[in-house]
């Protein structure tokens, strides 16, 4: 008997890995939501016996679309995939009702022995999983936003052990922009407090670019306390602070996406533009060279903590190349 499979997730690259990862030549229809709303209108139409469910999405997100599930005691089976892989996150997503964590990228055989472990049958039929994805249509800037999103899991569950605190994640945003527009694309960071921020170059396999961490000055004493700092959080210490959380996040986030590239990015020593400086400053030391980006952008913020940061890879116009011939082959 065919089995309604519903996969939920806002990216259409990540779509099409989970279906790549389901079982071959398992009997399933395969349906697919791009963020919780649609997952929940097709759960009441049928369309969902076996939910496959992102938890970074727009609209509706994977925690408010379990609270759905559980509210309405929709018949469906909830195994969420994420690239947030914050013990937290996994300990949430149980008590609402999930059955399974599995973490981006997808193993299938993981996913195979969840299947098995509650009970699910795996029938075979002539045809192939692999043959129901064909259709799906793959943007490039989605692709870079799916990666993004998987690294900057990593980086936050780094971040979440060293603070004992849950990050929480918006969704990347991903842009082509031309230099003279980078202030612009960056005024929704804005704000009247200072800010420090922090650059870090990096480059391999024909991919180059820079990553540039940007902090809210007004964070520093919430940092500091988190992170049992004993002392006076003057500049030395705010410095000691910035340079500890930068070097969590832009390396976790520049190796996951190198390992899900199988490249090897080659990292400069981190430098400080500027501390306690105008957000018209920070872009007086980074990236005016180029003339054309990709930029791609990952917010981290501390939950009831007064605590957030931007990072933004900066990437130049002469990798796009090479990341578009890396990330197609992922879908091959």
């Amino acid at each position: 008997m065919t089995t309604q499979v519903l996969i939920c997730d806002d990216s259409s690259f990540a779509r099409k890995q989970m279906a790549r990862a389901l079982p071959n030549k398992w009997d399933v229809e395969l349906n697919y939501a791009a963020n919780g709303a649609e997952a929940l209108d097709l759960i009441r139409k049928g369309k969902g016996e076996i939910l496959f469910l992102d938890l970074n999405m727009p609209v509706m997100d994977g925690y408010q679309t379990l609270q759905g599930i559980l509210k309405e005691d929709l018949p469906t089976m909830t195994i969420v995939v994420s690239g947030d892989i914050q013990p937290e996150a996994m300990a949430r997503v149980k008590k609402l009702g999930a059955l399974a964590f599995i973490k981006k990228p997808v193993d299938g055989e993981q996913i195979v022995q969840i299947l098995k472990d509650y009970g699910i049958s795996i029938e075979q039929t002539t045809g192939s999983t692999q043959d129901l994805d064909a259709n799906l249509e793959i943007d490039l800037d989605d692709s870079y936003k799916e990666l993004a999103n998987v690294a900057m899991g990593r980086a936050a569950d780094l971040l979440a052990r060293l603070l004992g605190a849950f990050v929480v994640m918006p969704i990347p945003n991903v842009k082509h922009i031309e230099i003279n527009e980078l202030e612009m694309a960056m005024q929704h960071i804005k704000s009247d407090d200072s800010i420090s921020a922090v650059c870090q170059g990096f480059i391999g396999s024909g991919v180059a670019g820079e990553a540039l961490l940007i902090f809210n000055d007004t964070s520093y004493e919430d940092i500091a306390e988190l992170m049992k700092y004993d002392g006076e959080v003057n500049e030395t210490a705010q410095l000691e602070l910035l340079m500890d959380i930068s070097s969590v996040l832009c390396n976790a986030c520049l190796n996951g996406i190198a390992d899900q590239l199988d490249v090897n990015f080659s990292v400069g020593h981190p430098m400080v533009i500027g501390q306690h400086i105008h957000f018209d400053d920070i872009l007086k030391g980074s990236a005016t060279q180029w003339k054309k980006l990709l930029t791609i952008e990952m917010g981290y913020k501390i939950e009831n903590r007064n605590i957030n940061c931007d990072l933004l890879l900066l990437v130049t116009e002469d990798s796009i190349d090479s990341l578009n011939d890396r990330v197609s082959y992922l879908l091959v």
